[in-house]
């Protein structure tokens, strides 16, 4: 999963058009580099478009907006076929973008 942090979006924000879409096309290379080994990637809509349904109790709650507001949140995630830890790490050691990658097996 692909973390943004307050810092990073800060950054790309400021960022004038031409270095953004160098950002941009810095991720498009790391995806095309990397499509042997990725089954699925999708980039997830802001957080503030979450909506949550807390199930811990009585009647499901459902809210607007993220579970907790946190200055991380998952921007995208992409599902990668590899060996090993050590492969997906060094896949993630290679992202081009946001400053944090969480690896999880697929249960």
């Amino acid at each position: 999963m692909f973390v943004e942090n307050e810092e990073f979006a800060a950054r790309l924000e400021a960022m004038g058009e031409l270095e953004r879409e160098a950002a941009y096309e810095a991720v498009t290379r790391w995806f095309a580099e990397n499509s042997g080994k990725i089954t699925h990637h999708a980039h997830l809509a802001p957080a503030h478009t979450a909506t949550t349904v807390r199930l811990d109790g009585g009647e499901p709650v459902v809210t607007d907006g993220p579970f907790v507001e946190g200055k991380e949140v998952v921007s995208g995630y992409a599902e990668v076929e590899v060996a090993d830890l050590d492969e997906a790490l060094k896949l993630a050691r290679s992202w081009p973008a946001c400053p944090v990658v969480e690896i999880r097996p697929i249960a």
